[in-house]
């Protein structure tokens, strides 16, 4: 799988929770790569956790936005960029449905300006050029039986999954149109460590270590398909490889699981591992009015990537569910940063204004 050649490549949003693990995963694997990072280190974006890799000679940080169009072709001229990765992205949904216009910036027009940018760089050299955008699986909306395959029809239910489900299309459409080389990923809830904690499963840790009440939605029976994030990162990798330009991957994680019973496997498994009394983490669910238009269900059929690139998931639910959990108990540094907001102070001090790391990647 591993190329020789240099390779330029610019990934967005890889302070976040995925982008991350992306990062990560490519500067060890791919030494001869020249990976650089572009993220603006909203509310969820945390250098924190690249600490371990911020230094390595093929990486470099570039605090910017995708929205700033100037800031993108700028970019663009001063490096060779042969391929974008593109995780960049508003992702919470409870968010979207109280303003959705950070969606609209961020994921439709940012993504359509990467787009542009490649359009312009590239021109019509467009071989071993690459344009990854990693999507979700809450695009198709909510399915009763069965599950989501690349033919699925498009039935996207929140301000959220709206903005995804356009830049999707946008992508689509400049493959088509303009011949870019595309390739597109949608994938099922991701977990692991390093995972903001306003997504469910890092909530949960968090509340039931300081026993504070777990909110969970309606009756909690919304169904789930679970990915290890490292599962994510492999098909990513994958992808990136091996994919047919052109072509969309589904990228599931074959544990679907409903939400009460993912925060009641938590709950018993801290219970454990703080050796309290089994139960007592239980008394802490709160049942809260549901959220407005919240799908029941999701799962996907990974079918496509596993028959053509040869991926499939490794990490059993309750085994990754005890890895997140112990990771998040090995590094309650990290969780405090995030909860007090330090982290954020840190690097706001760090990169006041826009300040570009430099250094010439070997």
């Amino acid at each position: 799988m591993k190329e020789q050649s240099h390779r330029d490549i610019l990934i967005t949003g890889g302070a976040g929770f995925i982008g991350s693990h992306v990062i990560r995963h490519l500067v060890n694997h791919y030494p001869n790569y020249r990976i650089t990072n572009i993220d603006c280190l909203t509310y969820a974006g945390n250098l924190e956790n690249l600490k371990d890799v911020e230094f390595f000679d093929n990486y470099q940080f570039l605090k910017g936005d995708i929205s700033d169009k100037t800031l993108l072709s700028d970019l663009f001229e001063e490096h060779n960029f042969d391929a974008v990765i593109h995780l960049a992205a508003e992702s919470h949904v409870d968010r979207s449905i109280k303003d959705a216009s950070d969606f609209l910036r961020t994921n439709i027009a940012g993504t359509v300006n990467l787009l542009d940018a490649c359009k312009h760089s590239w021109g019509k050299d467009l071989k071993k050029k690459r344009f990854y955008h990693i999507s979700t699986d809450e695009v198709y909306g909510s399915i009763a039986s069965g599950k989501f395959n690349e033919n699925s029809p498009y039935n996207p239910n929140s301000p959220y999954a709206a903005s995804k489900a356009a830049s999707d299309h946008f992508v689509r459409a400049y493959g088509t149109t303009y011949g870019l080389p595309i390739l597109i990923s949608n994938c099922s809830n991701n977990y692991g460590p390093y995972q903001f904690p306003e997504k469910l499963i890092p909530l949960c840790i968090n509340n039931i270590l300081k026993q504070e009440p777990i909110p969970v939605y309606g009756r909690g029976e919304n169904i789930r398909d679970w990915l290890y994030v490292e599962d994510h990162v492999n098909a990513i990798d994958l992808v990136f490889h091996k994919g047919k330009p052109g072509e969309t991957y589904c990228i599931g994680g074959k544990n679907e699981w409903r939400n009460i019973d993912v925060v009641s496997e938590l709950c018993d498994l801290l219970d454990s591992l703080q050796d309290r009394e089994k139960g007592t983490s239980r008394k802490l669910i709160d049942f809260v009015s549901d959220r407005p238009g919240h799908d029941l269900r999701y799962a996907i059929d990974s079918k496509k990537i596993s028959s053509q690139l040869g991926w499939k998931p490794h990490t059993p639910f309750r085994k990754g569910l005890k890895e997140t959990v112990q990771w998040y108990l090995d590094h309650s540094d990290w969780l405090a940063n995030i909860t007090s907001g330090s982290y954020k102070r840190y690097y706001e001090a760090m990169y006041s204004g826009r300040r570009h790391i430099k250094k010439n990647l070997k």
